[in-house]
């Protein structure tokens, strides 16, 4: 990751930007303390996904261990919460760090996280509505998580034009670095076992469940001491050229930004707010489907769900830092849009191969209608065994009665397939958003672009989680299959306004 970083550093269009007293070595301190500052917000949105990820294995059987009456569909609102919090948060955190210090945003939110995360390992112990606290639990979580929007804008007015690509690839790359460890420290942590250790001093019972919040609250502490010990304000125009922090920080300073000849074009605004929105929902559906999809496909239990999903999400975070790698030399050869267009085709082919065919059906889940089966559906064996945990596609799920099983290999084919055009459409749509806004402060903007991908979250695994359950996979990949060609089409005809302010402007070509 660090040769990743290095180059940035060397970036011809900054020499000869001259420091305060007109010296190339303030320039050069200017340079490393800017890029020290960007690699901030790098981990910062590191933590963001990691503390995302690194439970969303564990929700699923965590929240039918604390309130067995919970049902996948409110699983789906769980997942949301995150999302829903965020998407509120987001044009909030966004508009103070248009007018404040970022620090202090940044520093809020990861508080709200941190305690939030504490909540979350605590919610067994409460008396009654455990699933409620829970959903509360990650709504902050994801209020928390609306720094992300400051990220976003931080570093998308800390880099020149030519810069932003390479900056925005790596900081998904950060991302997904996060999307990596966070499965892979649930799939580790899931070792602990269900019952793991008792902590009496802290009344705490840290299990395969608790210690990933635990673990993600430690290290939100560690990045509020990043946020105010090397965090400082930068800013420069497309060219590289530095700004005034201080004076770009002030209402006034902001005041002369938006007064800057030429007018964002809000078509293109609103276009890729839809594209990143559309991008964020399928994949929050591929994601929160993952768990119950192959419990029921696959007969796992509820440990081998958590460990076997955890590696399979840890292996496409690995293959999001290679694509992210391939995106940041292939967008300097073809531009930014062939990439978005290409990443979403190939997420398309990677929802079609997940649709049921075949004569093959999944293994049902009698136990879960034991006590009012009348029709002698149940074996001797099943029966004798209705002690252990059940395993299968649940009954009371009519379609798992008629509706093909998805092979094992279909569905790695289909994480492969996705894994490979989610990043490049993630980090594409927002560096192209970043480019259209050009000179203007971003803050809010980029809060705006958050919070649809936060809504994006919001209604992806509610929608999935109540059409899986009703319908089938058969039925919630296809509706899935269609809002990807709807974003194909919606690009296609966009596709001429999609560029950079400058770039539409004439001050800078393509």
């Amino acid at each position: 990751m660090s040769q990743l970083l290095e180059s940035e550093e060397n970036t011809p269009l900054l020499k000869g930007d001259l420091g305060s007293d007109g010296t190339l070595q303030d320039a050069a301190r200017e340079v490393k303390s800017r890029w020290r500052s960007i690699r901030v917000m790098y981990f910062t949105m590191f933590l963001s996904s990691m503390g995302f990820t690194i439970v969303i294995t564990s929700i699923w059987p965590y929240l039918q261990r604390i309130d067995d009456s919970s049902s996948a569909s409110f699983l789906g609102w769980v997942v949301a919460a995150y999302s829903l919090g965020q998407m509120v948060a987001s044009p909030l955190f966004g508009l103070w760090s248009n007018h404040r210090p970022r620090t202090e945003p940044l520093v809020c939110s990861i508080v709200i996280n941190v305690v939030a995360n504490i909540l979350y390992a605590y919610v067994y112990l409460l008396p009654s509505h455990n699933k409620y606290y829970m959903l509360v639990a990650r709504a902050f979580v994801g209020f928390g998580a609306g720094n992300v929007a400051v990220v976003r804008s931080y570093v998308a007015g800390a880099t020149s034009l030519k810069e932003r690509t390479s900056a925005m690839a790596n900081m998904s790359a950060c991302q997904a670095l996060g999307f990596i460890l966070g499965p892979a420290m649930q799939a580790g942590l899931s070792f602990i076992g269900e019952t793991g250790v008792s902590l009496g001093v802290l009344d705490l019972q840290l299990n395969m469940y608790t210690a990933p919040a635990l673990l993600a609250a430690c290290f939100g502490i560690i990045n509020i001491l990043l946020v105010l010990l090397v965090l400082r304000e930068h800013r420069v125009d497309d060219h590289g050229r530095q700004i005034s922090a201080i004076n770009y920080i002030s209402e006034e300073r902001v005041g002369v930004m938006d007064s800057l000849d030429g007018d964002i074009d809000q078509v293109a605004v609103i276009t890729s707010n839809i594209l990143f929105f559309i991008v964020l929902f399928i994949f929050a559906v591929f994601e929160t489907i993952a768990t119950p999809l192959s419990m029921d496909m696959f007969a796992w239990t509820r440990r081998q769900a958590v460990l076997y999903n955890g590696i399979i999400l840890a292996c496409i975070g690995f293959e999001s830092i290679m694509v992210f790698l391939v995106v940041k030399v292939l967008s300097k050869r073809v531009g930014d849009r062939p990439v978005l267009l290409g990443g979403l085709a190939i997420i398309f082919c990677g929802f079609f191969i997940l649709l049921p065919w075949g004569n093959e059906y999944p293994k049902i889940q009698w136990s879960d209608i034991l006590n009012s089966s009348t029709h002698g559906l149940i074996s001797p064996t099943q029966s004798s065994n209705s002690t252990l945990e059940p395993t299968g596609c649940p009954a009371q799920q009519m379609w798992c009665l008629f509706t093909p099983a998805i092979q094992l290999g279909q569905y790695i084919t289909s994480d492969i397939l996705i894994g490979m055009g989610y990043p490049a459409c993630n980090v594409m749509s927002y560096t192209l958003y970043s480019k259209i806004l050009g000179p203007k402060p971003q803050g809010v903007y980029m809060g705006w672009l958050t919070a649809s991908g936060s809504a994006a979250r919001t209604l992806g695994p509610v929608f999935v989680s109540q059409v899986y359950t009703s319908l089938g996979p058969r039925w919630a990949f296809s509706v899935i299959c269609a809002v990807v060609l709807g974003a194909l089409i919606l690009l296609a005809a966009m596709y001429h306004r999609l560029i950079a302010f400058s770039v539409r402007y004439g001050r800078i070509h393509e």
